[in-house]
């Protein structure tokens, strides 16, 4: 690696395409631009014998900071990738204390939140409205299927905070063509067939070089692995294991498949919905052409065929789906291992993707992780190797953290509900599989609620009102509640809560409205 009075070009090779590979390229690109380095040379490798798997993908709002820092337009993404607007989650049959129950995670926080905590108030108030109808107009839009924003808004604006629905194969193929024509990344079609070490070998030595079996000698500063989860450097080179966390979380299989919607101005929803079943749960995410759905459940519980049966089953009674078109083949079955790397930067090769771990598919983490992993390597993207052991530490060590948050994050999820119909939920709610951090705060929130000293890092992947949507939308109350004694400032910001409710909802087209307007699809 060079110096930093070295001026040579650095290299940067990318290994593996998809939304991992090619988002951490346009990043890194386009950062390097902005910052007037006209030294740093972006290569993306990937194999042309492995499928993009194109399933449905839910964003979070970070998303839209990215496409802007990308120079990508909002129509442009709109309109080549079938995307639509998402403001959240809402969850059905999650909690267990009644039929067809129902709560959502709004992407909006509750109305000022940063001063207010309007937890306590909901509580003393006896929760006449769920959590989220009470702090939050979003909610309220979410209902009636409403966009975030109106026509006239500018690109990335918003009335309220919103990401996006997206086909994850078509946002891969628009990635490749901006990055390749408008941010200069080279983009070769090949197979890594050997890593070339610099000097003797071993896992404390620097990657040199790939050896393309196009016979090319790839050269590189900097690894970054988005081989998926082979994980083709990290993993199979330097041999860094994986942290398992399916004691925890036991989810290991999906069902996935890609329906029409029957008539082709069929409302699409306007946030991911998530309905628990008896063996796991089903996504149900709504684009401009299709509904992607998939059955998350795990092996040790249910079969395959007793998963894809209750997909089935649930796409057949939709009526706004069509189903009778179908092909035989149509249903097809993702396996993963949930867990996350021992290390994720390792000498001189870092992963992002797949090949740093995953989970599972609530909450949509996923893309969220691979915009921090690039952008905090954009950012800090080290010209000098004993800088680079510095920024690898740092990174090893925030990313170890948002790992864990995100594990004890999606427990929760579980962990308080109600339900006691299978093997499957009664292991949930077991307190022997919650993380030590998650048993914790569930005590201490039997007295104070979630609030910014329970999500204390300025970076954090789900902040404190996150917990609080999905903690009391589960059901969760106290055992030592405080009543909240009225105030004028509190009675100006519940006040705040309806206004915007009514403006919105007066103001605000349906999500399909909105982006037929933008595209020029009108009728």
């Amino acid at each position: 690696m060079r110096s930093v009075k070295d001026k040579r070009e650095y290299n940067v090779v990318v290994v593996g395409g998809g939304t991992a590979g090619w988002l951490t390229a346009a990043i890194i690109a386009a950062e390097r631009r902005a910052q007037g380095d006209q030294e740093t040379r972006v290569t993306l490798v990937e194999s042309p014998d492995v499928p993009i798997i194109g399933v449905g993908e839910g964003t979070w709002p970070s998303m839209r900071r990215t496409l802007q820092r990308i120079g990508l337009s909002e129509n442009v993404f709109l309109a080549q990738t079938g995307a639509s607007f998402k403001q959240g989650t809402r969850f059905v049959n999650w909690s267990g204390r009644g039929d067809g129950d129902c709560y959502d995670h709004p992407f909006s926080a509750p109305v000022a939140y940063a001063s207010q905590n309007l937890a306590p108030t909901w509580l003393s108030h006896g929760g006449e409205k769920s959590f989220s109808e009470f702090v939050s107009p979003q909610s309220a839009l979410i209902d009636a299927g409403l966009a975030p924003k109106q026509a006239m808004t500018p690109e990335y604006a918003f009335a309220v905070n919103y990401g996006y629905h997206l086909d994850a194969g078509k946002f891969a193929a628009l990635l490749q063509t901006h990055s390749t024509d408008n941010l200069g990344i080279e983009h070769r079609r090949a197979n890594v067939v050997e890593v070339k070490e610099d000097g003797a070998g071993g896992s404390d030595t620097d990657i040199a070089a790939l050896r393309l079996d196009s016979g090319d000698l790839l050269e590189g500063d900097l690894f970054i692995d988005c081989t998926g989860h082979r994980a083709l450097l990290l993993g199979e080179h330097y041999g860094v294991g994986m942290i398992g966390v399916d004691s925890v979380l036991f989810n290991d299989r999906a069902v996935a498949v890609q329906v029409k919607y029957a008539q082709a101005d069929t409302p699409i929803a306007s946030a991911t919905l998530s309905t628990a079943t008896s063996m796991g749960w089903i996504w149900d995410i709504g684009l401009q052409e299709r509904r992607g759905l998939g059955h998350v459940f795990s092996s040790r519980f249910s079969s395959e065929t007793d998963a894809r049966t209750v997909l089935e089953d649930y796409v057949s009674a939709d009526e706004r789906l069509a189903s009778h078109k179908l092909e035989d083949d149509a249903y097809r079955t993702l396996k993963f291992t949930p867990g996350y790397r021992s290390e994720f930067w390792r000498r001189n090769c870092v992963a992002v993707g797949l090949s740093a771990g995953f989970i599972e598919p609530l909450e949509a983490s996923a893309i969220a992780l691979v915009e921090q992993s690039a952008a905090m390597i954009a950012e800090q993207l080290p010209q000098d190797r004993t800088i680079m052991d510095v920024v690898a530490k740092r990174f090893n060590e925030k990313f170890t953290y948002h790992w864990q948050r995100i594990i004890e994050f999606l427990k929760l999820h579980y962990a308080v509900s109600a339900r006691n119909d299978s093997d499957y939920w009664r292991a949930h709610i077991d307190p022997a599989s919650w993380p030590e951090s998650l048993k914790e705060k569930l005590l201490l929130w039997q007295q104070q609620p979630p609030y910014h000293s329970d999500a204390p890092m300025i970076d954090e992947l789900f902040p404190s009102a996150s917990y609080q949507y999905v903690l009391y939308g589960m059901g969760f109350r106290p055992r030592f509640g405080r009543v909240s004694a009225a105030t004028a400032e509190l009675e100006n910001v519940l006040h705040e809560v309806q206004t915007q409710r009514q403006k919105l909802l007066a103001g605000l087209d349906a999500n399909r409205s909105l982006i037929n307007e933008l595209l020029g699809n009108h009728p």
